[in-house]
């Protein structure tokens, strides 16, 4: 009721006021809390064509305009803006940041660059320029500018997060568990500063080898996340059983001449699937475009449903209710990502959590190919435990439902197998580590690619990786003997345990 208020107001406003960007900007979000995704997407690209009044305006414009995932107009919107040179270090720092979330990584450093000019010791700049880093890979120049920050202004808790992603060799010698550890009292009410705090010092006693004090600070730190979100194993078996539910279609005629061939890598998070897309990305007819939400984009427009996340219930109802046009869905997709393609004939879409989106994808583009990431169940869990994700995995911050998620994704993925057979394609993270050459001509056979050897390599492919792997990848391929979770065993017996009883071994 309170949300066809406020709607009911800002049309008031609208009628009376005209096309102002802040109510614009403000039905766009008012729209998508109501799950209308046509009607946000309409009014964000409304407020984009007017002036903003100021600059909360235009920072609310421009994430609206990301949430809804209008590349393109962003892109234009912000040329609109003028040079770099005439805009304030905020605005600087806030179209940077959607540049980010785009995965267009070097646009955001250009605006970053230029906001550490206009002030060189400015830490927000100073932690936006070190992630980015990060991202590339230019650990050293990630380390400077994070000790530079700490040196300004120590009590930022999400230095020390980003500091602890580099791990101890990059890091050097210097005690930053200390330093963090000093600044946890501060943190006070701010309960964001003290997660920050407790998932930094799970890594830093983590690579010290002080696992007790290590599990201390990450029971904190999910505890304190886990009461940031809402979450519902109920609500998530309803979503995966209507899912399951979804009716046998013949697919749809094949994809018109000229598209290129999309790749989907799916899974658990942190199940390998970064590791992959970089090994895929050294070949020479693929283009390795990372994490978007591109497909769900299509889905929310052929439903006009704004779905929570990838999927949620209400658009698999809608799809059940009435037939969606898959032709549709999957020239939308194509059309809204061919500005990121090159000459490449395949590229890759490497969102994990599309694995939800199978039935869909596998009706919607008849010639995607399908690679399904596995992993060891306790590695996947402990991995999916100790990331400090945005909100969008909030089944990762317990054991008993992280442990209940994996099994449904289970169950999920063996009934898109049986429903689908031949699309789908398992790789075994510890046998592609483990044989990673035999493993990716098995990966280029089931592609329609032509094996070759750059794709044995991680750093075969340079581009920014923009993920919770952006420094593990760096480290090429790695088999580890003992797996990271062994020395955390006893205190990992309630993941276990529901595991066992789930029937997962």
């Amino acid at each position: 009721m309170l949300l066809l208020e406020t709607h009911a107001g800002l049309m008031r406003q609208l009628t009376s006021l005209g096309e102002r960007a802040s109510t614009l900007m403000q039905l766009s979000k008012t729209e998508m809390q109501l799950g209308h995704a046509r009607a946000s997407v309409e009014y964000a690209l409304r407020a984009a064509k007017v002036r903003p009044e100021n600059l909360e305006v235009l920072s609310g414009t421009l994430a609206q305009l990301r949430i809804t995932n209008k590349a393109e107009e962003f892109l234009a919107y912000v040329a609109r803006l003028g040079p770099l040179t005439h805009l304030p270090i905020p605005v600087l720092l806030a179209i940077a940041r959607e540049f980010s979330f785009f995965n267009l990584q070097e646009k955001a450093a250009n605006y970053v660059a230029e906001a550490l000019r206009g002030d060189p010791d400015f830490p927000p700049a100073l932690l936006a320029q070190a992630q980015l880093s990060t991202y590339s890979g230019n650990l050293r120049d990630a380390l400077a500018n994070l000790r530079k920050a700490l040196r300004r202004a120590p009590e930022i808790p999400e230095t020390y997060w980003l500091l602890a992603q580099l791990g101890k060799t990059a890091r050097g010698g210097m005690d930053d568990a200390n330093m963090a550890e000093a600044q946890l009292p501060r943190a006070g009410g701010n309960v964001q500063g003290g997660i920050h705090l407790n998932y930094a010092l799970h890594r830093f006693h983590d690579d010290d080898g002080n696992y007790d004090q290590a599990f201390a600070h990450l029971r904190q730190g999910m505890q304190a996340k886990r009461s940031t979100l809402h979450y519902s194993t109920a609500e998530t078996r309803r979503l995966f059983d209507l899912l399951k539910s979804l009716p046998t279609a013949v697919s749809v005629a094949g994809q018109e001449a000229g598209w290129r061939q999309p790749i989907f890598i799916v899974g658990m998070h942190r199940s390998g699937t970064t590791l992959l897309e970089q090994l895929l990305g050294a070949h020479p007819d693929v283009r390795d475009i990372g994490e978007l939400y591109d497909f769900t984009s299509a889905m929310r427009h052929e439903t006009d449903c704004h779905c929570r996340g990838v999927i949620d219930p209400t658009l698999v109802e809608r799809t059940l209710a009435t037939a969606p046009d898959y032709a549709a869905v999957g020239k939308k997709y194509l059309e809204g990502l061919n500005w990121r393609l090159g000459a490449e004939r395949m590229f890759t879409d490497k969102l994990p959590s599309n694995f939800l989106n199978i039935g869909f994808i596998a009706q919607a583009l008849p010639g995607a190919r399908i690679l399904h990431m596995t992993r060891d169940p306790v590695e996947t869990c402990f991995s999916n435990l100790r990331e400090l994700f945005s909100d969008a995995n909030p089944y990762s911050y317990d054991q008993i439902e992280i442990a209940e998620y994996y099994a449904m994704y289970r169950e999920l993925m063996a009934h898109w197998k049986a429903r689908f057979p031949g699309r789908i394609l398992d790789i075994d993270y510890g046998r592609l580590t483990a044989d990673t050459g035999t493993v990716m001509e098995e990966v280029s056979d089931f592609c329609g690619l032509e094996f070759v050897p750059g794709m044995m390599d991680t750093n075969s492919s340079r581009r920014s990786v923009a993920t919770a792997s952006a420094v593990q990848v760096r480290e090429g391929v790695v088999r580890r003997d003992v797996p990271k979770w062994k020395p955390y065993e006893r205190d990992l017996q309630p993941l276990m345990s529901r595991l066992a009883e789930l029937g997962i071994n």
